[in-house]
């Protein structure tokens, strides 16, 4: 019988001259890459069958020091033969930590289609006379998460088009509308203490810069003096409490952001050397609909566009714009879906699963969290999954309440499969050795340039699941999940890239060594 071993994570973030962000359901892990420890079996007197062997292998690795506690959903499944060679509890609802995202990506192709694209519109609510605009310049979102982003366009274009309309001042006030996408607010079972860093970042109707920024600490002139913070002026909406401490230079250096339950601000604490150089930590931008007309004020500023009036949520404008009558000057588009689920997949922004979960909620309907898992329990229907066979409720699998079996993550996988590996799921997942969450991971090993999968960690979670290569040039899918394991994240990341390089180095004809 398999034993669970609870471990509640820590949220703290050790500061050097970068900060090390937590937040696990995602965000461009790339850690170290583990050592990869080889299969202990049995000795035979004859080398066994190679199915019979790679079981062996499989089933020794998941049963190594750091996770033989914990509890393994595995399930490898030959694309080309139609055959499983391996399954581990294969039913076994487990947390899926980032390969939720597997779900999203394939969910919202099947909603929208690759070509599909987030509009966000630009609006006055007055004429332009001699160059200014005689009211409000209002901003209408539809969860675009690309602006100011990964190739998704930047707001110095849209300063460049208000001056090409002739617009040298605007008299009144930069408002962001996100009436068109349910307002902003955790998923259900979000960590709090994931909610002050950019893996926590809310989703809005306008989003911008990934929803994070950056606020500096330098330390204070004597040990026992507060810290300085400092973040960018197009920043200043997002109140901090300042919680830190300039410590002696041999005392631990640590520093965090907490967004405390009911806090508006959000809380930086810890303690940073007396003399060390400024830390940079990155931080959740609060409010996206502020922190978007905030940014977008700034670049007016900046690039020549006199602003009289402040950036501001719609829902706190007194009073509120008048769209009637208002004159539409432009309309940015997003790149298309096959372009926005890249930084989702290969660095696992937590942001673009949220954006793009909602797709799910179906033509004519509010994008809402509620409306979209709606829409995403009919597609698993559609595909044959059980409704017993998952249980997620977020676009990014951030939430600890989310919860899918190896066999609905498989079908997602048979469904998406490319043989060509040209199709836009296939050409977005990160590939071993190479880029993205899987960058620094098998390099030097069979897998290297060869597995294409998604990785997904939450403290005590580790996650994989995507397409290996035999050495036969056999094609397989795979699932590799782990929860609850009583050791180290290296150690599980090692048991898990094992699996990976032993697939990788599968042969029906050639006996592995062992």
């Amino acid at each position: 019988m398999l034993r669970l071993a609870w471990r509640r994570g820590l949220c703290v973030v050790a500061a050097g001259a970068v900060a090390i962000f937590p937040g696990e359901a995602g965000q461009a892990e790339r850690q170290a890459a583990p050592s990869i420890p080889r299969p202990t079996t049995t000795p035979q007197v004859r080398p066994q069958a190679p199915l019979r062997q790679l079981a062996a292998d499989l089933g020794a690795l998941t049963a190594a020091d750091g996770v033989k506690r914990g509890v393994w959903g595995v399930l490898v499944y030959s694309l080309d033969r139609r055959q499983r060679l391996f399954e581990l509890n294969p039913n076994a609802m487990l947390v899926p930590a980032s390969i939720a995202k597997l779900v999203t990506a394939a969910s919202a192709y099947e909603a929208v289609g690759w070509e599909f694209r987030f509009d966000t519109t630009v609006w006055a609510t007055g004429p332009v006379v001699d160059g200014t605009l005689e009211g409000d310049l209002v901003v209408v979102g539809s969860g675009d998460p690309s602006i100011e982003s990964r190739g998704g366009g930047g707001l110095d274009e849209w300063v460049g088009a208000l001056k090409d309309l002739g617009i040298r001042r605007i008299a009144g006030r930069i408002v962001g509308d996100d009436d068109a996408v349910e307002d902003p607010r955790p998923a259900l079972a979000w960590a709090w203490d994931d909610l002050g860093y950019p893996t926590g970042a809310l989703f809005g109707a306008l989003n911008a810069a990934e929803n994070r920024l950056v606020v500096t600490i330098s330390p204070g002139a004597k040990v026992g003096e507060p810290a300085g913070l400092s973040v960018e002026p197009e920043a200043a909406h997002r109140p901090l409490i300042n919680r830190t401490v300039t410590s002696p230079t041999a005392a631990p250096q640590q520093l965090w952001a907490e967004q405390r339950p009911a806090e508006t601000a959000l809380t930086i604490a810890g303690r940073i050397r007396t003399g060390a150089k400024p830390v940079r930590l990155g931080i959740s931008a609060g409010n996206p609909t502020q922190w978007f007309a905030g940014l977008l004020r700034h670049r007016l500023v900046q690039g020549g566009i006199a602003v009289d009036g402040p950036a501001i949520d719609v829902d706190d404008a007194q009073p509120r714009p008048i769209r009637d009558g208002a004159t539409r000057l432009f309309t940015h588009w997003s790149p298309p879906l096959r372009e926005l689920i890249k930084p989702m997949l290969k660095d696992s922004v937590n942001l673009y699963g949220e954006a793009l979960m909602r797709l799910n909620s179906g033509p004519g309907a509010l994008p809402t969290n509620d409306a979209a898992l709606e829409g995403l329990a009919e597609r698993f229907a559609a595909w044959g999954v059980p409704p017993d066979a998952q249980q997620l409720i977020d676009g990014s699998g951030l939430s600890r309440r989310d919860a899918v079996s190896p066999e609905a993550l498989l079908t997602v996988l048979q469904r998406m499969y490319d043989s060509t590996g040209t199709s836009p799921f296939m050409q977005a997942l990160p590939i071993a050795g190479v880029d993205g969450s899987l960058a620094n991971r098998m390099r030097d090993t069979l897998a290297a340039r060869n597995l294409r999968a998604k990785t997904g960690t939450m403290s005590n979670i580790r996650t994989l699941a995507g397409y290996v290569t035999t050495l036969d040039g056999e094609r397989l899918a795979l699932v590799v999940m782990v929860n609850n394991f009583e050791g180290t994240g290296v150690q599980a990341l090692a048991a898990i890239d094992a699996i990976a390089v032993r697939l990788a180095s599968f042969s029906r004809t050639v006996p592995a060594s062992n």
